[in-house]
């Protein structure tokens, strides 16, 4: 009867502690993804310059360089459903939209990106989310100044 009673206290122990554990890790996920969303929610319709595109853009080309997000053969990141981060920047020449990736903005050159569009208003028109995850999975900068 003892040794009954003390096998299933320590079972208890046990499952209470992997239960602590999995609800604890839970709550510090939600935690670092709401401050990895944050980051890039603060742009969300607001208007921002060139400079500060060229920022998100590095970051967000780090992220996917640290979370060793695959590229195709064309060099774009491929994304993950997890953890991947895309950019895209909406430029308007004579009144037509032209979409560019972050990739192809960073192979072009970033410094000349940064002379060209450095003082132009740039807004963020979209953020898409992962459904797994609930991380930011696209950002979408639009030129304001037509």
């Amino acid at each position: 009867m003892k040794k009954t009673l003390i096998l299933l206290l320590i079972t208890f122990i046990v499952l209470s502690i992997i239960a602590i554990t999995f609800i604890s890790n839970q709550s510090i996920n939600k935690i670092e993804v709401k401050k990895i969303n944050k980051e890039y929610e603060t742009y969300l319709n607001k208007q921002i310059l060139g400079l500060d595109v060229t920022s998100v853009i590095n970051k967000a080309i780090d992220s996917n360089t640290k979370n060793e997000i695959q590229k195709d053969d064309k060099g774009f990141f491929i994304e993950n459903n997890t953890n991947s981060i895309k950019v895209e920047v909406i430029i308007y020449n004579e009144e037509i939209p032209k979409t560019y990736k972050m990739e192809t903005i960073e192979k072009a050159g970033m410094n000349g990106f940064i002379d060209n569009f450095n003082l132009i208003d740039f807004t963020c028109s979209k953020i898409e989310y992962h459904e797994k995850t609930k991380k930011v999975k696209k950002i979408i900068f639009e030129q304001v100044n037509k």
